[in-house]
């Protein structure tokens, strides 16, 4: 087994390797004067079953590149098997034709990494189940719930917790959460007039004196949790905090985190960190190296994925 990692998300890339107890392997990916991206794999991986582990996050189309270019780099370095392993997928949020004359851009994504040459998928969290039907190759998509449940555990008192969905495409990922928490559910019932604005229309559900924790897979502006921890302690929460997978916080998200009501925003490094979350008061990152690690080992080994969530 070999571990490569690019450039967009080397802490994570390290802490996993630690897990597995290998050393990340040597690999060079640089940019030219012109900024065309040059890599070379620096160690022999003929033979290999090589994971390649790069979050498409921002800047997105430079780390996608990154990805390509590698796997390619392994396939023509003979390697016997390349699963590409994304924490975080960039353009899942382009799934479908919303309206006409637009792309399915996490199709072409896809198609990109099927065709670069790599085997098999490993992602977490897609912001939506159908784009595992958009490879053509094995695809195992992760679920941080149990990572983020564990934490609940630990640091809240659970028979006050009630968990909520921002809006009602995310009820399936609340109800998971709230199952293994033996916890109630609500939901904030929201519109959004375009991307990245919403308005805070109903919270179904007694939210009366509950701690509540709002779940969903990307947090980018921050303008929906804001709105929604606003609009549940009007409605009588206690406090109100986030669990989010994939912490984008593009622009001003941070700064509008760190002024809003939200007691704490919990968000994994699926994607890394900036300065500027690691200086937040009210943003804390858990690390999702252990579940990776373990579905990385039980790839290699021809092991059961899906057991991890049993």
């Amino acid at each position: 087994m070999k571990l490569f990692s690019g450039n967009a998300n080397k802490r994570l890339a390290l802490a996993v390797a630690d897990y597995l107890d290998i050393p990340l392997g040597r690999c060079e990916v640089r940019r030219f004067a012109d900024q065309e991206i040059f890599v070379e794999i620096q160690e022999n991986v003929r033979g290999q079953d090589v994971f390649i582990l790069q979050s498409t996050s921002y800047p997105a189309n430079d780390n996608l590149m990154e990805l390509l270019i590698m796997i390619d780099a392994a396939r023509r370095s003979s390697a016997k098997r390349i699963t590409a392993v994304l924490p975080y997928f960039g353009y899942a949020r382009q799934d479908r034709r919303s309206q006409g004359r637009t792309p399915i851009s996490a199709k072409l994504v896809a198609n990109l990494i099927t065709q670069a040459g790599a085997d098999r998928v490993l992602t977490l969290d897609l912001h939506a189940g159908q784009i595992q039907g958009f490879f053509d190759i094995p695809t195992d998509n992760l679920y941080a719930v149990p990572v983020m449940a564990r934490d609940l555990r630990a640091n809240y008192d659970i028979s006050n917790v009630m968990v909520v969905s921002p809006d009602v495409g995310g009820v399936v990922r609340a109800r998971a959460l709230a199952s293994r928490l033996n916890a109630p559910l609500a939901i904030v019932d929201k519109r959004r007039d375009k991307p990245g604005e919403s308005k805070v229309m109903n919270v179904i559900g007694d939210v009366s004196g509950r701690d509540c924790i709002l779940i969903d897979d990307i947090i980018d502006s921050g303008g929906t949790l804001v709105n929604a921890a606003e609009a549940l302690l009007a409605n009588g929460a206690t406090s109100v905090a986030a669990y989010l997978s994939h912490g984008v916080l593009s622009g001003g998200a941070v700064a509008r985190i760190i002024s809003s009501q939200l007691k704490e925003l919990v968000i994994t490094d699926s994607i890394e960190p900036t300065a500027a979350v690691d200086a937040a008061p009210n943003i804390r990152v858990i690390t999702i190296s252990d579940l990776f690690g373990e579905a990385i080992n039980r790839t290699a080994l021809e092991q059961s994925v899906s057991r991890l969530f049993d």
